[in-house]
């Protein structure tokens, strides 16, 4: 086999869709969807939320782009770690007592053009303010 024929074999192969990110060299600052597995508290009052309470989000494959998702409302979180996000609750994002959806958002951090998978949002959990 000659070596451009060898070579196009290659590329081929590396730009297939759906290829995956472990055989496709130019995935590599594709970022991992995040997963979300709890909340801490889970439950709050409003009154705590007056004064603003801190939500952690643990989970994992969080990175210094993601952000957390409360009520399709995307907010800028300090990444603790790639397992943990915190933000600040205050009456400007959450308005009453009720049900509150909460996932996490990463970006894409590369071209879809190139077969990679990167980002996305993560399932929804569900903060109770009483």
């Amino acid at each position: 086999m000659s070596f451009r024929l060898l070579l196009a074999a290659l590329l081929a192969v590396l730009f297939l869709p759906g290829c995956g990110n472990t055989l496709n060299p130019f995935c590599g600052s594709a970022r991992p969807a995040p997963l979300i597995g709890s909340l801490s508290p889970s439950t709050v009052t409003f009154a705590e939320v007056g004064q603003g309470v801190l939500l952690t989000v643990n989970g994992s494959h969080f990175v210094s782009s993601s952000e957390v998702v409360v009520n399709d409302k995307p907010l800028a979180a300090t990444v603790v770690s790639s397992q943990e996000l915190t933000i600040l609750l205050t009456p400007d994002v959450i308005s009453g007592p009720g049900a509150v959806n909460v996932s996490v958002l990463t970006p894409s951090g590369n071209s879809e053009d190139l077969a990679c998978t990167s980002g996305g949002k993560s399932s929804v959990l569900v903060l109770t303010v009483n």
